[in-house]
């Protein structure tokens, strides 16, 4: 099963050349996914490196397994917990790197059964641990209107999303909404009935709304970046890869302290969060990467990505 999943790793080198690797260092790919980031990193360390790879993703963890490595740890959580196992390993502040990929992975997109995909068939599932917690279509059938309403306009800044919500909840008066195509059609049908025609799928925002509030996506971001300055050694690189402006502005936030980011623009970002990273400037920005047109022409999900790089100063 494994090897029927290709995956092209977003940012490849970039990201992983961004993390300055020291042939002894060692380092966390948070995000394992596919391995792609990971398995580029091991080959850039020396037989004294390590390196720790993490992911809620049964399957993402099956591929690591099969890393068979010595210099390679695989823990099977959620990132928001790193801090927990650095404890245990005795390298609180002795992390050279720490890289994030929050995009999803091909073999995510492309099993129907995990209920990821708006033109695929299949359960409406969404979790990225699909052995824990409740499914999209168990909480889509108990919420209530305004908290379906809440989810894709803030989530998924969705401009119809009172319609789809008001379709969503008239449907459920009468059928369960079981599959994906289930939602899919009811969201389609809500840009058929207000004229609207878009570029891009009707479903996109709804579903990755959805995928983010079950997952709680954004929180595991903040939890994160709140002790990550633990976790780095001094000059240790923090690289992320965000794929759509509710991350990235968490990222830029916590990157670059003095920004122009309006007030207004911060659903994700509780003031709380805001003025524990902006308290001090304990890490320096040092860039911005976008894929190149070579890249987003052999790989169209790469087109939303940004990678931010920061540095430990103090």
């Amino acid at each position: 099963m494994i090897n029927n999943y290709q995956h092209n790793t977003v940012l490849l080198h970039e990201a992983v050349n961004s993390l300055n690797i020291k042939p002894n260092g060692i380092y966390i790919d948070a995000t394992f996914g596919s391995g792609g980031h990971a398995k580029l990193i091991l080959s850039k360390l020396n037989k004294n490196g390590k390196l720790i790879v993490i992911d809620r993703d049964p399957l993402a963890i099956k591929i690591a397994r099969s890393i068979l490595d010595n210099r390679c740890y695989i823990i099977y959580d959620n990132f928001s917990n790193m801090i927990k196992y650095v404890k245990k390993l005795n390298l609180l502040g002795q992390i050279d790197g720490v890289l994030l990929d929050l995009g999803m992975s091909s073999m995510q997109l492309n099993d129907s059964s995990r209920g990821f995909s708006y033109i695929k068939n299949g359960p409406l599932d969404m979790r990225m641990n699909n052995t824990i917690g409740y499914t999209a279509g168990h909480w889509l059938n108990y919420a209530k209107y305004n908290d379906i309403y809440s989810v894709l306009y803030n989530l998924g800044e969705e401009h119809y999303a009172k319609y789809i919500s008001k379709n969503i909840c008239k449907f459920k008066k009468y059928n369960s909404i079981v599959n994906t195509m289930d939602l899919s059609k009811i969201i389609a049908r809500s840009y058929k009935n207000i004229n609207k025609r878009s570029k891009r799928h009707p479903a996109t925002k709804s579903f990755r709304a959805i995928r983010m509030f079950i997952n709680r996506e954004l929180e595991e971001i903040k939890l994160l970046l709140n002790y990550i300055y633990y976790i780095l050694s001094f000059r240790g690189i923090l690289s992320i890869i965000s794929f759509h402006s509710l991350e990235d502005r968490i990222i830029k936030y916590f990157m670059s302290p003095i920004t122009n980011i309006s007030s207004t623009n911060l659903f994700s970002i509780d003031q709380q969060f805001i003025l524990k990273t902006n308290k001090d400037k304990k890490f320096k920005f040092l860039k911005k990467v976008k894929p190149s047109l070579n890249e987003i022409s052999n790989n169209r999900r790469s087109r939303s990505a940004i990678l931010r790089v920061a540095q430990k100063i103090y």
